[in-house]
């Protein structure tokens, strides 16, 4: 579907539906319309129980008028409407939409005059978000059905199309996430990061198995033993001339998770290929800021494996060293994201960056304490975190910072042997998870870890999301990158 700007008068518009977002029990904006169309919505209000509440949508058929179906969106309360009210209103309008078989709709707010930046970007994101649809494996296409055309009444041209980067980036995380293990494993998530790198002129470096034991990648090379399919480290870059900062984004790569030897049940093995959801949304962050070129140096590391249990698999018990020198105690097999990740956070380390986001579908433990919608958020810096969670909710991403500081927690990772352990336990796992990881973190690099194991995969359609990959973390990460400034 396009998103375009639309400056001409409204009479003027020849396609098939207008959209009026609302204030909750405000409807001076229906004035707007022309006159036959106004009557007629009027009209049908009479008899509706609608008060533009946030989420409620009103179809109203205009047979013979100028355009076909008159929307009606609520945005809610006024005091309470911020840009992800829009961004769920446009989403909401491209989901009925496709519904509907309305092949264009011109999308007018409430506000007057120029819409700014911020809401103009955000009503591009919904609608692309929102038009998402993975049917790639379905044979009958001629059963989907998608909009051409949205136009947005007096929006910001330039901020539309940063909103169209952003969602596409997000939406391309998604088709990655939903593509299944015998698709996407680690070869070919590897050719599919150089593949990108070429199309928008980004650095690529892949390293096989080979080149992973002589780096000394020891715990990545374990967890991938057990598959036929070997394990590959990914390093994508982005320099500008002139860079202000240095980031490394490190993204949690298990194209497909079975347990290992400490294999989970068939309930929770099903949809395992979304244990690559942190390593898509790197992916997907690469070709947006190929395309954005801010003035930010960004690096994007992802160890690539697939966790599978056979003769060659790592065990309960076995000592790994890791690429900084320390050696892990593995406990469980199914631990296996954060055995990875102590490598990856290694290299990435060694770049010497200014700061590290990882993303990762780490524990279930964060499902537990926070629910299937919000990411916890981990941190070494308070001043980073601070950013952070500031991003996200400009980007409508729930997240929530867990402590860092519990030193008797912080025990539960210690070996006999070795000198870490690999889980800490049932409770507080997340925190224990990400503790471990910080042992792989380098001195004096701020750092943030986003536990994204509940909202990177979706069992419902809600908001801008449908079932499966959500893509999370992608636009918080792009905000941050361009301070929410583009």
């Amino acid at each position: 579907m396009e998103v375009k700007a639309y400056s001409d008068e409204i009479k003027n518009f020849k396609g098939d539906a207008v959209a009026l977002l609302l204030y909750e029990e405000n409807f001076k904006t229906i004035g707007r319309l022309t006159r036959g169309l106004a009557n007629r919505v009027r009209k049908v209000l009479e008899t509706e129980n609608f008060k533009a509440k946030e989420g409620q949508l009103l179809k109203v058929p205009t047979p013979g008028l100028s355009v076909r179906v008159v929307y009606l969106i609520g945005l809610g309360k006024r005091e309470k409407v911020d840009e992800d009210t829009y961004r769920r209103a446009s989403a909401l309008l491209a989901k009925r939409m496709r519904s509907d078989r309305v092949k264009s709709a011109l999308l007018i707010t409430p506000r007057r005059g120029e819409l700014p930046r911020d809401i103009s970007k955000a009503l591009a994101e919904g609608a692309l978000l929102g038009n998402y649809t993975f049917d790639k494996y379905k044979s009958k296409k001629e059963e989907s059905f998608s909009p051409e055309e949205l136009y947005i009444y007096r929006g910001d041209e330039k901020a539309i199309e940063v909103g169209k980067i952003f969602a596409e980036a997000q939406n391309y995380a998604r088709d990655l996430v939903n593509e299944p293990g015998n698709v996407i494993n680690p070869i070919t998530l590897a050719q599919e990061a150089q593949k990108l790198a070429k199309e928008l002129g980004l650095e690529c470096k892949v390293y096989d198995e080979t080149q992973l034991k002589e780096m000394g990648m020891e715990a990545l090379l374990a967890v991938g033993r057990g598959s036929a399919t070997p394990p590959r480290l990914i390093h994508l870059v982005y320099k500008p001339k002139k860079a202000r900062e240095k980031l490394v984004l490190v993204g949690k790569g298990l194209t497909f998770d079975s347990g290992g030897l400490n294999i989970k049940p068939g309930d929770y093995m099903r949809n395992m290929k979304m244990d690559k959801s942190g390593a898509c949304a790197v992916l997907g962050v690469m070709r947006a800021v190929a395309k954005l070129k801010p003035d930010v140096e960004v690096h994007g590391i992802i160890g690539a494996a697939e966790n599978m249990p056979d003769g060659k698999a790592y065990r309960p018990d076995d000592v790994l060293r890791a690429k900084n020198g320390k050696f892990i105690e593995i406990d469980n097999t199914d631990a296996e994201g954060r055995v990875t990740m102590a490598d990856t956070l290694s290299y990435a380390s060694e770049l010497k960056p200014d700061r590290i986001i990882d993303m990762a579908t780490l524990t279930g433990a964060c499902i537990v304490a926070l629910g299937e919608y919000t990411a916890g958020l981990f941190t070494n810096s308070e001043n980073f975190a601070k950013e952070i969670k500031r991003f996200a909710k400009k980007a409508g991403e729930r997240v929530w910072e867990l402590p860092m500081d519990d030193e008797r927690l912080r025990k539960k990772i210690r070996s006999q042997v070795a000198d870490v352990l690999n889980t800490g336990g049932r409770y507080g796992g997340a925190i224990t998870a990400a503790m471990f990881l910080q042992e792989f973190v380098g001195e004096g690099i701020d750092w943030v870890h986003l536990d994204i194991a509940g909202p990177a995969w979706s069992k419902e359609d809600y908001a801008y999301y449908t079932k499966g990959a959500t893509g999370f973390g992608v636009r918080t990460c792009l905000e941050y990158i361009t301070k929410g400034s583009i």
